[in-house]
C-alpha cells in the first residue's frame, strides 16, 4: 500500500484522490471523443456531461453520508468525515438518474448513453488503483499467492486490482464494438449487464456487510439494475419493431 503518491512543494499528494480524479479526467476525454465522433459536440452535450458529473459525484456520497451520518453528525467539524468514501454503484446510478432528468428538460428524446459506457468502464479501471494503493474495498482471506496484507496482518483477495483488470477488458470490449451497435443506447445496455453480473459476483469475496439473505447492499442493487436494464431494453426493441 501507499496511501500517499508523492509530494508537490511539501504537499502530500493521496494516492487515492490522485487516481480518482485522473480516472474522472480520462474519461471525461473519452466521453468528449465518443461526442465529436457522433456529432454531438453541442450546448446540450455539455449540460448531459455536467449532469453525469454531479450526479454521479452525489450519488457517490450519498450512500456512504446515509450509512455514516451518525459519526459525521457527531463529528460535523471533521471535513474529513463528510469527504471521505465514495461508492461506483452510486455514482453509476446518480449519472444515470441527473442525466435522465436534465435530458427531459432539455427536451432530449434520443438515447445518449452510449456515450458514457466506455468512460465509465475505462475510469473506474483507473481509480481501483487508488482504491489498492489506500487499501480500501479490499477482500476476504485468501491463501492464493496473490493475496495481498492490507494492514491488518491478514493476506486477502486485492478485490480492487481484480476490478482493475475488468474494467479496463471491459472498456476495450465496448471500444471494439461501439461502432457495430444496431441501436443508440444499445452499448450502454451492454455495459450495465455485464458490469452489474461481475459487481454481483465479486461482492462474494469483497468484505462488506450483508443486508438480506447473505447478499450486500451493492448485490440487491446489481439484480435491480440487471432486470431494469433487460426491461427497458425488451421494450426499446418491441417499440423499434412496431414501426
Amino acid at each position: 500500500m501507499r496511501p500517499i503518491l508523492f509530494e508537490v512543494f511539501g504537499l502530500s499528494v493521496p494516492a487515492y484522490s490522485f487516481f480518482v480524479m485522473l480516472g474522472l479526467a480520462v474519461g471525461g476525454f473519452i466521453f468528449f471523443i465518443e461526442a465529436r465522433r457522433k456529432k454531438m459536440l453541442n450546448e446540450n452535450f455539455f449540460f448531459l456531461f455536467l449532469a453525469g458529473l454531479f450526479g454521479g459525484i452525489l450519488g457517490a456520497k450519498l450512500p456512504i453520508w446515509i450509512y455514516h451520518y451518525k459519526e459525521i453528525i457527531a463529528g460535523f467539524s471533521n471535513i474529513n468525515l463528510i469527504l471521505s468514501g465514495r461508492t461506483v454503484v452510486g455514482g453509476i446510478i446518480g449519472g444515470w438518474v441527473a442525466v435522465e432528468i436534465v435530458k427531459r428538460k432539455l427536451g432530449i428524446k434520443y438515447r445518449t448513453g452510449d456515450l458514457f459506457a466506455p468512460a465509465l468502464a475505462l475510469g473506474e479501471a483507473i481509480g481501483r488503483i487508488g482504491c489498492f494503493l489506500r487499501g480500501c474495498c479490499y477482500g476476504i482471506a485468501t491463501s492464493l499467492p496473490w493475496g495481498v496484507n492490507f494492514g491488518d496482518g491478514i493476506l486477502r483477495h486485492p478485490t480492487q486490482i481484480y476490478s482493475a483488470i475488468f474494467n479496463l477488458g471491459l472498456f476495450f470490449y465496448l471500444w471494439l464494438v461501439r461502432k457495430k451497435v444496431k441501436n443508440e443506447g444499445d452499448l450502454f445496455q451492454r455495459y450495465l449487464i455485464i458490469y452489474f453480473t461481475f459487481r454481483f459476483f465479486i461482492e462474494f469475496i469483497r468484505v462488506s456487510p450483508k443486508v438480506i439473505f447473505g447478499l450486500t447492499g451493492f448485490q440487491l442493487a446489481a439484480i435491480g439494475i440487471i432486470v431494469y436494464t433487460l426491461i427497458r431494453g425488451s421494450r426499446t426493441k418491441q417499440t423499434i419493431n412496431n414501426y
